[in-house]
C-alpha cells in the first residue's frame, strides 16, 4: 500500500536522510537501504543553505535502488515560478510521487553569496501543484498530461504564536495539502493542544519526533530554534546516555500515539536509532 493510500487510514511512519555532500549517492542509497520497513523517505533539499545534491535526483535514485517511497523537499527559497514548474515537471517522470513543500531557509544562513527568489510563498506553491494535478499550469493553461503528486506541508506545534501557526495550516490544507509533517514536538501536551487546534482541518499529521544523542545540540536547539523547547527530562535523559535518551523518546511516542496519525522520526540520518524507534512504533499497532 502506498503512503497516499495509508494517509488517514493506517498509522503512518517516515523518516530523512542527510542530503548528499558531493556526487557519490552510494552511501545515501546503503543507508535507506538498512531502513525497517516504513512509509517514506524524506530528502532534504540544500538545509542552511548548504549546498547538497538536488533532492528531487537524489530521491528517485535511492527510491529506483532501494524501493522505498522518498519524499523530496521542494524549497521556494532557490527556484522561480518557471523553474519551480520545470522542476515539478521532471520530478513527475521520474516516478516522485510525493513533495513536501516549505520556504527554505534564507540563504545568508549558508557560505555563499547567493540571493533568495521567492516567486511564490509554500502557500501559493501547494496551490500551483495541485493545479498541475489537474494538468495547469501557473496560467492556467493545460500541459500535456498531468502530475499526481501527494503533497506535504509543515507546521510548528511548539509555535509561540500557536493561532497563527494554525491558520497557516488552514491555509495549506485548503490549499491542496494532502498531509502535515510537523517540526519536533518533545511535549506530549503541546501534541494534545495542536492537534485539537487542527482537528477541523480533517488532514492527517504526521508527528516530527527527535532522538538526540548530543547534550550541545539539544541545548542549541532549546536555545536557538524558534517552536522547539525540550523538557528538562529529556535533557537529563541526553545527558545520562543514548539508551537512556531512546528510552525516553520511546515513552514519548507511546503517550502522543493514540493523538497523531503517524510518526515523522528526526534522527539526522542515525539509521540503528530510527529502527529501535520504528519497531517500537510498530509493537505499538501490534498492542
Amino acid at each position: 500500500m502506498s503512503l497516499r493510500e495509508k494517509l488517514g487510514k493506517e498509522f503512518v511512519i517516515t523518516t530523512e536522510l542527510r542530503g548528499t555532500d558531493g556526487v557519490d549517492i552510494q552511501a545515501s542509497v546503503d543507508h535507506a537501504r538498512r531502513y525497517l520497513p516504513l512509509d517514506g523517505i524524506n530528502i532534504h533539499d540544500c538545509p542552511g543553505g548548504r549546498l547538497r545534491m538536488n533532492a528531487i535526483a537524489q530521491a528517485h535514485i535511492i527510491q529506483s535502488e532501494t524501493g522505498h517511497e522518498l519524499i523530496p523537499h521542494l524549497m521556494c527559497r532557490d527556484r522561480s515560478l518557471l523553474g519551480l514548474q520545470a522542476d515539478l515537471l521532471g520530478a513527475h517522470a521520474l516516478g516522485i510521487r510525493n513533495i513536501l513543500v516549505a520556504t527554505g531557509d534564507a540563504p545568508k544562513h549558508g557560505p555563499y553569496p547567493s540571493s533568495a527568489v521567492y516567486d511564490l510563498t509554500s502557500i501559493d506553491l501547494i496551490r500551483l501543484i495541485k493545479k498541475m494535478n489537474d494538468g495547469l499550469d501557473y496560467n492556467e493553461k493545460p500541459f500535456t498530461g498531468r502530475t499526481a503528486f501527494c503533497v506535504s506541508a509543515t507546521a510548528r506545534p511548539g509555535a509561540r504564536d500557536l493561532d497563527a501557526e494554525v491558520d497557516r495550516a488552514r491555509q495549506k490544507a485548503t490549499g491542496g495539502a494532502d498531509f502535515i509533517q510537523t517540526q519536533p514536538i518533545f511535549h506530549v501536551d503541546k501534541v494534545r493542544v495542536f492537534m485539537g487546534a487542527v482537528k477541523d482541518l480533517k488532514i492527517p499529521v504526521i508527528m516530527g519526533i527527535m532522538p538526540l544523542r548530543s547534550l550541545k545540540t539539544a541545548e542549541f536547539m532549546n536555545k536557538s530554534v524558534p517552536g522547539i523547547t525540550i523538557p528538562p527530562e529529556i535533557m537529563e535523559a541526553i545527558a545520562t546516555s543514548e539508551q537512556v535518551m531512546i528510552e525516553a523518546i520511546c515513552r514519548l511516542i507511546t503517550e502522543i500515539y493514540p493523538l497523531v496519525d503517524g510518526i515523522h522520526i528526526m534522527a539526522m540520518g542515525d539509521v540503528e536509532v530510527s529502527n529501535i524507534l520504528i519497531d517500537h512504533i510498530r509493537s505499538l499497532g501490534r498492542k
